[in-house]
This record gives structure tokens, sequence and C-alpha cells, in this order.
């Protein structure tokens, strides 16, 4: 009686062991670390490897090692986090043109562990430190601007189409288009209703007047309002890779806020700077007749300018601009209709639109190149002092043929793939932002605090751990040390599940497993309890045992999934500490269960299994 099968007992040590081999990496320390990466026409190689170790003697960093990455990158490990910054300042001092800085955190783990892909757990923001940053997007702005470009690419068709109309205005989210006569309104209306089919097109006659109002739909006010919300995320993203953080989170918040968390991170004012920083965009004609050569050589010729693309090959361009991004309404992947291959389509307002035809008119069969315009903003420390300065980033992001003579619509074809294109759609639309925005919530939390709140979150932990242990062995003897002994595992568990979920752990997800110490040791006090009542009624400890885990389990479980469904309910509504909190206990309820009363009772059964029994130390 009481025993389970063998292969019952080798699954059970199965699970436990893969348990302890997962949550393994969690016990090594984390390291301030700076990730190396090389900047355009550079490369990472051993020689980058000196470089970097030269500089941060210089700057007398005290250096632990520095690692070699996938992806030509470099981990260059330190001991402190002031280290941390003081090598960061040196490396870019130094090296700036060349590589590319990111603060992290990097766990010294053996060779071996990243061979087979095991890492520790993520430490959320409140835990590594860095900047938490919420910013409010202006929907009404984004909406305003939609409705300008409106009335300008409205003017234009008109004019083209040679309509006979008096003015175009704005009221409130209604634009009026008014005509002199009635056959003019009747031709405008054909005209708006075949060139702006997203518009809701009515007619009016006021005191003689012939008019058209045009309003948007509220779907499509939705869909501009997500269009600008998207357009500001990947821009932000954009910007803020080039604020050297590695695993930076940038998120939606609602229907008009992002959520930017830069772990690491601990200057403030650098990233105002580059949230607020401007870019654009550039059309130009390629200069096909030029000589690159020679203005590499600095003999660039008349009306043209020497650029690079972002392989770091050189390119010759016309000076003479044809249109700049803040003449882009919008820009959108998909396939070419020939050819089937990727391709990005875009819209320009109504005087983009007839620059472009008249240029791709007199230039079919010639290159014409795309120009990624951005002025970035560094600080370095000079005299202890903190000195910024502005640098113009040009770099050509694409060129194409003119195959035909184009306007307003055009498309971009030669891309390697729909996922290229995709991301191509998306950096044509993030040269600027799509609304203003506001930072409305600012928190830095700096290296030190991140690590007191580990440091409590370890304390209240153990402290939790240990009463209960003591608690267990008291009060239950050697049954309580079965109990404390796969309270423990749960712990193991919980971990091992975090780390291979790649989940990040908080605050709150340390409150959570403190919450489960006591629902995990609460499910053997109802096991325990039970048995007790079983051997005072007179039930032999064997009977007593198997009754106890009988009787207890139904109790166990509906307190177990009433908790579950908290815990999903508030992973559901809850915004990212709330999440963390019900993603630990979660786990920690189904954990629990598992170890309380599978673990628990194998062990039990393997120390009375199958013994006469007198009594039980229970």
């Amino acid at each position: 009686m009481n025993r389970y099968p063998l292969w019952k007992n080798l699954l059970i040590l199965g699970v436990i062991l893969a348990s302890l081999f997962l949550a393994w990496p969690n016990l090594y320390s984390q390291d301030p670390s700076i990730e190396i990466t090389a900047a355009r026409g550079a490369e990472v190689t051993e020689a980058s490897a000196v470089e970097i170790k030269a500089a941060l003697e210089n700057a007398k960093v005290p250096l632990k090692r520095i690692d070699t990455l996938d992806g030509g990158k470099l981990l260059v490990r330190l001991t402190t986090p002031g280290d941390q910054l003081k090598g960061q300042e040196a490396i870019e001092q130094t090296l700036s043109e060349r590589y590319r800085t990111a603060l992290t955190q990097s766990a010294d783990l053996p060779r071996w562990m990243r061979a087979v892909g095991l890492e520790p757990m993520s430490l959320g923001l409140d835990l590594r430190g860095g900047i938490h940053v919420v910013i409010d997007v202006d929907m009404e702005a984004a909406l305003d601007q939609a409705l300008e470009r409106y009335i300008g690419d409205i003017r234009s068709q008109l004019r083209e189409d040679k309509a006979n109309y008096l003015s175009v205005t704005r009221d409130g989210a209604n634009l009026t288009i008014k005509f002199t006569d009635a056959a003019g309104r009747d031709q405008g209306e054909k005209i708006l209703r075949r060139e702006f089919r997203d518009l809701q097109i009515q007619t009016s006659e006021t005191d003689g007047q012939f008019e058209l109002k045009a309003g948007l739909p509220e779907a499509e006010q939705k869909q501009i309002k997500d269009f600008a919300l998207e357009q500001n995320i990947t821009t932000l993203r954009n910007r803020v890779n080039a604020l050297g953080v590695a695993e930076p989170s940038i998120a939606r918040q609602g229907e008009r806020r992002i959520v930017v968390q830069l772990p690491g991170a601990q200057d403030p004012g650098r990233l105002k700077e580059i949230l607020g920083a401007t870019a654009t965009l550039e059309y130009r004609l390629v200069d096909t007749e030029g000589s690159v050569s020679d203005a590499v050589a600095g003999r660039p010729p008349m009306g043209s300018k020497l650029y690079y693309e972002r392989d770091g090959k050189p390119i010759l361009l016309k000076r003479r601009v044809i249109v700049t991004g803040d003449q882009i309404t919008d820009a959108s992947a998909g396939f070419d209709g020939q050819s089937g291959t990727p391709a990005v389509f875009v819209n320009l307002d109504g005087q983009g639109a007839r620059r472009m035809r008249d240029v791709t008119t007199e230039n079919v069969g010639k290159p014409m190149a795309v120009v990624f315009i951005e002025n970035r903003t560094t600080t370095k420390m000079v005299d202890g002092e903190p000195v910024k300065s502005t640098r113009k980033v040009e770099e050509v992001f694409s060129v194409a043929t003119i195959r035909e003579p184009f306007g307003r619509r055009f498309q971009t074809t030669g891309l390697d793939s729909s996922n290229e294109a995709h991301n191509t759609a998306l950096l044509l639309r993030s040269g600027a932002l799509a609304a203003p925005i506001e930072i409305v919530e600012e928190r830095t939390i700096g290296p030190s605090l991140g690590q007191d709140n580990i440091d409590q979150g370890l304390l209240s932990v153990t402290i939790g751990f240990i009463l209960v242990v003591i608690f267990m062995g008291i009060y239950y003897r050697v049954f309580g040390l079965i109990a404390n002994l796969v309270l423990l595992l749960n712990l193991v568990m919980i971990i091992a599940v975090l780390g291979m979920l790649g989940a990040t752990l908080t605050m709150p997800g340390i409150a959570g497993m403190v919450l489960t110490i006591g629902m995990a040791v609460d499910a053997n006090v109802l096991i325990f309890e039970r048995i007790r009542e079983e051997v005072r009624i007179g039930n032999s400890p064997q009977a007593s045992i198997a009754a106890g885990y009988e009787k207890a389990l139904s109790s166990i479980i509906d307190a177990n999934v009433t908790t579950l469904i908290a815990a999903l309910m508030l992973f559901s509504f809850g915004t990212g500490p709330v999440k963390g909190f019900a993603v630990t206990l979660t786990i920690g309820l189904i954990t629990s269960m598992f170890t309380a009363i599978t673990c628990s009772r194998a062990a039990i059964n393997l120390l009375y299994g199958g013994k006469r029994l007198k009594s039980l130390p229970v």
C-alpha cells in the first residue's frame, strides 16, 4: 500500500532533475557589461578587442574580460556599475565612430551552458535599474494633419481636372468645397468620389452657393489614430536604438500612450534629446555620369554630392531634391502586380506629387535614391562637465530605377522579402513623428536602487521560507520536513519555468513568489490535518496516509483553481507590474499543486510505503 510504480517515480525524478538543470544558471552572478557592435562600414575583429582593452586601460577602468558573441558582437565584462559607466564613456570617446555601445547585465555562465541555450531569468526595470517613460500622443493633432493633407490634395486634384471651384475650407472635422455652379459641383463630386473614396461626400445648396461637404467616417478616424500611434512607436524605437541600450521595451498603452522602458540607462536628459530629435527623408536622382572616385577624393562634380549607402558603399547624388519626407502621406508594404515581388507603395501630398511627376517624366530609366537624414545629439564628458554636440547623419536608404512617370502614388521594388518591404514602409513613415508627443511620466531607477530591490526581495523570500520551515518542522515533525523539501523544490521549479519561458522577474513577481510559498504549504497543511483526523478515528497509518491525500485533493484543487481564475483575470486586464505578479502566481499555483500532491506523496511513499507502522510522525 502507498507505493508508486517505478515509471511514476522515474517521471517525478526526471521533472525534478530538469527543474534543477534549468534553474542552475540563476546561481551565477550578473556582471555589469557593455555590448559592443560595429557601426556601418566597420567590423568587429580580434583587433577591436585589443583596441577596446587599451581604451579601458588608459581610462583606468578594471576589466574582467571580453567575450565574443554571435552576430559579430563583443561583450565587455566589468565589476561594478560605476566601472560600467566609465567604460562606456572611454569607449565612446576613443572609438565612437566605429563602434556602438549598449549597457547591459550578463550572467557569467560557463560556455557549455550557453552552448545548450541555458539562460537565467531576465530582470525587470525595478530590479535592474533604468528609465521608465510614459508618452502621450496628440491624436487631435494627427487628425488635424490628415485633414490639412486632404485639403491640399483636393485642391491639387480639382485644379488638375480643371474643375471650377471657389474654395476648400475646413470646419472642425468636416471640409467644405464651394463651386461656381451646379455643373462644377457635380463634376467635383465625381472627382472626389473617384480619388478620395475614404471621405463621406454630401451635396448641399444654401443661399445660392453650390457646395460639397466631405467628412472622415469614424472608421477612417480610428485608422488615422492607429497609424499615428504605430508610426510614432516605430520612430521612437528607431531613435531609442541610437541611445545605446540593450533590450529596450517600447509598447503601446491604451489608445494614445506609449511606454518606453530602458533597462540599464541612467541619463534621462539624453533620452529626451533622442525622443525629440528630428529626422526626415529626401528623394534625389543618382548622378550616373559623374566620377564617384573623384568625389571620394574630395572633387565632386558641380551640382552633385557624395553620399554613402548603409553598407558603406559610396554613391553620387544630384544636389537638387525631388521631394522630402514631410510630403509623404502614407507608405505600405505589398506585392508588385506584374512580377509578384515585394514592393513598397508610397503616397505623396499634392505638391510632392506634382514635383515627382515632372521629374520622373524627364528621367525614365534613370536611378533615384532615398536619403535618410537625422540630427543626432551626443553628450561627452570634458573636464568633468557634460558637453553636448549635434551631428547630421545622412545615408542612402535605397536606390531604384524609374520605370515610368508617376506622381501621387508610386511603388519601390527590388526588395529581398516581404519582411524587408514591411520594414521599409515603416522606415519611410518613421522619418518624423506622425503626431506631437508629450512625456507625461518619467521615473529613473539607479543601479544601486535596483540592487537594493533585489536584496530586499531575496530577503523577504528567505525570511518567509525560513519561518515556514521552522513552523512545519516543529508542528508536523518528519512530515513537516518533507513539506519543507517540496517547498524548496517548488521555488526551484518556479525559477526554472520563468527562465524557460523567457519571462522577466520584477518586484511584483517576487511578491507572487512569497504568496506562492504560503499557498504551497497550505496544501500540505490540508493533507497532514486530514491524515491526523484519519489516525484519530482509528484508521491504520497506511490507510490514513492514503485517505489523507485522497480526501484533501478536492479541497486543494478548489482553493487553487479559484486563485488561478483571479490570477488569469489580473493577467487579462492588468498592466505590466500586475501582469508580472499574475504570471508568477499562476506558475507558482501549478507547480505547488504538483509538488504538494505528487512529490510529497512520492517522498512519503518511499519512507513509509509498504511498511507495518504503529504510528506516524505527523
